[in-house]
């Protein structure tokens, strides 16, 4: 794929994509106020047609993606968590409080 983002997974796409829908269900339901202003309800539409675009160009991404995984063009790479926090080996000492 020319172009690509390489750190993005299928699962970052899947990711994007709800996160889309999800932001454009809730500008279509402003949109769609009846008590709002005309501008706010024009300017809501106009957003929804943005995320609309921004929604489909994640899914031709996604889709590509998958096609050349199945095709065996491509393999996901697996990113390892490392997580410090809640871990009792990371813990140190806090250092000394000096109060005067």
């Amino acid at each position: 794929m020319t172009g690509e983002r390489m750190a993005e997974t299928i699962g970052s796409l899947i990711d994007k994509i709800s996160i889309a829908e999800l932001k454009i269900f809730h500008m279509q339901e402003q949109a769609d106020r009846e008590d709002a202003a005309p501008d706010h309800r024009q300017r809501c539409r106009q957003r929804v047609d943005i995320l609309v675009v921004q929604r489909d160009d994640l899914a031709k991404e996604l889709t590509a993606r998958v096609r050349l995984w199945s095709q065996g063009k491509w393999a996901p790479k697996v990113y390892r968590q490392f997580k410090m926090y809640n871990d009792p080996q990371y813990k140190t000492k806090a250092p000394p409080v000096n109060v005067r």
